[in-house]
C-alpha cells in the first residue's frame, strides 16, 4: 500500500526572529512485511527512512531532505531564491 502525504515547515513553530516560508515535500509511505514503515520523498534523492510508526519514518525522511538541501547550499555557497535569510543587526 502506497500513500502520499505532505508535511510542511509551517507544521512547526518557527523561531520568533524568523519569517517562515512553506517547504513542502510529498511523501510516499509503505508498510514493510516486518511491520516497519518506510517514507520516501521522491524529489529528494536519498531521502528515504524507516520508522516504527508513520510519523517516525516521515520525520526521519524529512530530516534527510533538509540535510541534503543544507549540503547543496554549503557546496554551492549560494542561497537559493526559495529560501529567505533574515539579517538581524547585532
Amino acid at each position: 500500500m502506497i500513500a502520499a502525504h505532505a508535511i510542511s515547515m509551517s507544521d512547526r513553530k518557527p523561531p520568533n526572529s524568523a519569517k517562515s516560508r512553506d517547504l513542502r515535500f510529498q511523501f510516499e509511505i509503505e508498510r514493510e512485511t516486518d511491520g516497519r514503515w518506510i517514507a520516501e520523498i521522491p524529489e529528494m534523492p536519498g531521502a528515504m527512512a524507516y520508522g516504527g510508526t508513520v510519523e517516525e519514518a516521515k520525520a526521519k525522511a524529512y530530516a534527510l531532505a533538509l540535510y541534503a538541501i543544507a549540503d547543496d547550499v554549503e557546496r554551492s555557497k549560494d542561497i537559493p531564491d526559495s529560501i529567505s535569510v533574515l539579517h538581524v543587526p547585532a
